[in-house]
Order: structure tokens, then sequence, then C-alpha cells
């Protein structure tokens, strides 16, 4: 199975992040901007949290607050689970069924390194396994 070092090579270690104090108003503005659904919330180069669209639904839209007024750190997760590079797609898919998250923020060496979400493990799973289904076929008609 796919390890996620090499799901980060095809896709990309692009991380948007955005500083504790940021509005959350200006956080979901760079979600639509970048086109994703959460944003590393780290202080520097240490992850601090992560907040997503379901964060914003939840805790501001919901409970009535202001978007413009609160900043991101009133509405992140602050315990984030994170991964390896050496971990695989396999592993990151069942940590995101059974913790019921859908963003994994890979870290190697204390250092944030990439983001996975739930649909790039997916996408590799699928990639995957039309490669074995490929081989399956040239083996039987060969």
């Amino acid at each position: 199975m796919q390890q996620v070092r090499h799901l980060l090579e095809s896709k990309g270690n692009q991380v948007y992040r955005v500083e504790p104090e940021t509005p959350v108003l200006d956080v979901i503005k760079q979600m639509a901007q970048h086109g994703v659904g959460a944003l590393l919330v780290m202080r520097g180069e240490t992850l601090v949290g992560i907040v997503s669209e379901r964060d914003y639904a939840r805790k501001i839209v919901l409970q009535g607050r202001s978007s413009a007024n609160t900043p991101v750190s009133e509405i992140m997760s602050g315990s984030v689970m994170t991964i390896g590079p050496d971990s695989s797609v396999a592993d990151c898919m069942r940590l995101c069924t059974d913790s019921r998250v859908r963003h994994l923020p890979v870290v190697e060496q204390n250092r944030v390194i990439g983001v996975v979400s739930i649909g790039d493990l997916v996408k590799a799973v699928i990639d995957e396994q039309a490669k074995e289904i490929e081989h399956l076929q040239r083996y039987i008609a060969g």
C-alpha cells in the first residue's frame, strides 16, 4: 500500500495556514480562495490547531457569533491528529474513519510538511485498485 510520502509527491505539499489571531471571516475567505475545507492554525512553525468548515458552521453560524470579530483560536480544534510521511494510506483511512476527521497534517521532525484529506486518501485507494485490476486483466489475457 502507498505511503503518505508518495501521496504528497504526486499531489504537492502546499500547506495553507493562518495565525491564531486571524478573524474567522478571513479564514473562511482563505478556504474559499484555496478551495479547501480546512486550514492549519500555526504560531510561527508550531501547529496549534486546525479549523474546518464544520467548526465554522457549528461554532459561528449556529451560535450566532460574529465571524468578523471572532479570532480563529476560539473555534479551532486544538487537539490535532497528525501522521508521519511513512504512514500508509490504509492506516490514514482507518484513522480518518475511526476519528471522524477529514484532514490530517503530515509532520516530520516536528515540522508540518503537508496535509492529506480524506478525498486524497480515497483517490489514492481508487488509483491503486485500478492499477491492480489492469494488472490482473493483463495476466488473465496473457
